[in-house]
């Protein structure tokens, strides 16, 4: 991997002394299964940002779910005492985030009033891999840095997604 430039959330771990390690990806859009495969790791251990809007005005939610699963709507509407909740539109993440899909990420949003949300797997390790805030760049972190940093809720708001390259489409 290539030396990556530092960006505001390289700064911030490094000055709040959270021990991170950096992987610089092509700065195209890739899905969290193409990251975990050229990373070389689990796909249970990248986890991917999804912008949820609640069904009345607010600030959108940070869904944070493993490359091997979907949010579950529901459980994300459960979790936050809403009635309903739907997925944003790449095009409306991208404007209520003001970054790109594929570089949406909780530590970019740090103090802007996002709720984050994590999927409760993230507790099965140590450490987990998430956007570092622009595509192309890829951060390993502890998930008690990443909880403690985000304010992340953990609840399960994940469910298994058919993965196409599977024989038979079965999830992983």
């Amino acid at each position: 991997m290539t030396k990556q430039r530092k960006n505001n959330v390289l700064r911030l771990l490094e000055k709040r002394g959270i021990p991170y390690t950096a992987y610089t990806l092509p700065a195209e859009k890739l899905s969290a299964r193409e990251t975990a495969r050229r990373l070389d790791v689990p796909p249970a251990r990248v986890f991917k940002t999804i912008v949820v809007l609640r069904a009345g005005r607010g600030k959108p939610l940070l869904a944070v779910v493993a490359a091997t699963q979907e949010v579950n709507l529901k459980a994300v509407a459960q979790a936050v005492s809403e009635k309903k909740v739907v997925l944003a539109s790449q095009r409306e993440a991208e404007r209520r985030t003001g970054l790109l899909a594929g570089g949406i990420s909780p530590l970019a949003l740090l103090g802007r009033g996002f709720t984050v949300l994590l999927d409760a797997s993230a507790t099965e390790a140590d450490f987990l891999h998430i956007s570092g805030g622009q595509r192309g760049l890829n951060l390993r972190l502890a998930v008690e840095d990443f909880i403690r940093l985000t304010g992340a809720q953990v609840a399960n708001i994940g469910r298994p997604t058919v993965d196409p390259a599977s024989p038979g489409g079965a999830a992983p």
